[in-house]
């Protein structure tokens, strides 16, 4: 009977061993979001390029012949696709479907460097929008610039339902060496 004693130990001292937790290599940190850089614009700038662009968001869709909404996250997303120079963004403001302002998110400009982008996000249970809510951004540069990718990314999920989607940004007035500040 001894034998089997070492034996058994044997086994459970194997068991324990295999069982011991060899740490997992975890993930590198996504870093914060930096702070935005908040620009002045003054008379001394010149505007060589910019947009004013209309972006539709949907803080909810209907389903089941419209018996039923469908409430959705929102994150609007701008990033600057110049490869060396930066965008001035003036103006980013949330309108409902009756064409009222929201929120506007920005109190100063701010600067998004090359390839640099920045996002603004409105919560699932914010309703404010409605079917019809839109956001209307506009940004300057001082030089010609490659134009930056805007767009809303809308997602929601429910029970073991999900749902996504995007909507691109459309162009609703452009400045091409416009030579005033945007500030009046």
């Amino acid at each position: 009977m001894k034998p089997y004693r070492y034996i058994y130990l044997a086994i459970a001292v194997m068991i324990l061993a295999s069982c011991e937790s060899t740490p997992k290599s975890q993930p590198e940190a996504i870093p914060a979001t930096p702070l935005q850089k908040t620009v002045t614009l003054d008379k001394n700038f010149k505007i060589a390029s910019g947009q004013t662009l209309y972006v539709p968001v949907y803080s909810h869709i209907y389903h089941h012949n419209r018996q039923e909404i469908f409430e959705l996250a929102v994150t609007l997303s701008i990033r600057n696709t110049d490869l060396a120079n930066p965008i001035i963004i003036t103006a980013v403001r949330y309108y409902n479907s009756d064409g009222k302002l929201v929120k506007q998110y920005l109190e100063h400009p701010i600067q998004l460097d090359a390839l640099a982008s920045t996002d603004f996000f409105i919560n699932r249970n914010d309703t404010s929008g409605g079917l019809g809510a839109n956001f209307i951004v506009e940004w300057v540069a001082q030089t010609e610039i490659s134009e930056p990718i805007v767009e809303a990314v809308m997602i929601g999920t429910d029970f073991q339902q999900g749902i996504s989607f995007i909507s691109p940004a459309r162009v609703i007035k452009s400045q091409n060496n416009y030579k005033r500040s945007p500030l009046k």
